[in-house]
């Protein structure tokens, strides 16, 4: 994929995620996008207290993979890297 085109995708990511930010806030953490595969994965990184949460994968499916994907269905799934 294009340098270019990555990081219009990124941008739309980061846009589906301006609900979710507010949530994981809270609670002392956030959300880093690492990576976009050719694939179309995503690959993001916990912060702060969110790094440790127990609750984190549950978060990833319900909140975060399914925000991505609701406006970005090109979007096959997202990972955490940590």
């Amino acid at each position: 994929m294009v340098l270019e085109a990555k990081s219009s995708l990124v941008q739309k990511i980061n846009d589906a995620l301006v609900d979710i930010r507010p949530f994981l806030a809270i609670d002392g953490g956030n959300i880093e996008i690492v990576e976009v595969t050719d694939e179309m994965i995503v690959h993001i990184k916990w912060l702060g207290n969110c790094k440790n949460c127990s609750m984190s994968q549950m978060t990833m499916k319900a909140g975060v993979e399914r925000a991505i994907i609701q406006q970005l269905p090109e979007i096959k799934s997202v990972i955490a890297i940590n």
